[in-house]
């Protein structure tokens, strides 16, 4: 399936980084939305890092009444049992994958790589770095879901078995349940995926002390 060629807002950390976060912004959002996280991710002391952080297409998204928008897919709605858009995300997939080739004609192997997301991002991190035939060196997904669960036992790819997963939620979370999260959670670990859990009192945001962990676990992995 073919796929726009995304826009990205990139920092590094450091001349000749050693490793690549790819992160992926929330609906509405765009690739500055985390830009300003970068020197808490990556403090003084941290190998030199690239952040990549990539603008999702505008499209109508029938939760917000038919709106044009940055969003990865479309949603209408976060019902356990509305449809998704698979054809948007199977899009958006094939353009996360294009955005790690690039990486690696860079010089950054794909197990050098985090790929990461905050809300649809994250779900999109998920869904990429689950059915992915290259190890990464992470995936983060913070206040998000598993996408096309159906698939999810026949799709996914051994590659990432062992591949360290980073999961936060807020506990006062009114967009995305906690419990969506929380399934999230269960459905790794009942595969034996290695998870990371956090939970914070927030509402569908991230906090200082969710940062503080992530560049931790950043540093671990990188």
């Amino acid at each position: 399936m073919s796929a726009p060629e995304l826009a990205t807002v990139e920092i590094e950390t450091g001349r000749n980084p050693s490793g690549t976060v790819i992160w992926l912004h929330g609906l509405g959002a765009d690739g500055h939305d985390f830009e300003p996280a970068v020197p808490a991710l990556a403090p003084p002391g941290s190998p030199p890092l690239r952040f990549v952080f990539p603008h999702a297409p505008v499209r109508p998204v029938t939760l917000n009444g038919g709106a044009r928008m940055r969003a990865w897919y479309d949603i209408g709605g976060f019902d356990r049992h509305a449809a998704q858009d698979e054809r948007g995300v199977r899009a958006s997939d094939e353009a996360i994958r294009a955005l790690l080739r690039r990486e690696n004609q860079r010089g950054i192997a794909t197990e050098r790589v985090v790929l990461a997301g905050f809300s649809q991002g994250g779900a999109m991190a998920l869904f990429t770095g689950t059915r992915l035939e290259q190890q990464l060196a992470g995936i983060i997904g913070l206040s998000c879901y598993l996408l096309l669960a159906a698939s999810f036992a026949a799709e996914r790819q051994p590659a990432n078995q062992t591949t360290p997963i980073f999961l936060a939620h807020g506990s006062l979370d009114a967009v995305v349940a906690p419990s969506l999260g929380e399934d999230t959670r269960a459905l790794l670990e009942a595969e034996a995926y290695p998870v990371e859990w956090h939970s914070y009192p927030m509402p569908h945001a991230v906090c200082a002390e969710e940062i503080a962990a992530i560049a931790a676990f950043l540093h671990r992995v990188l």
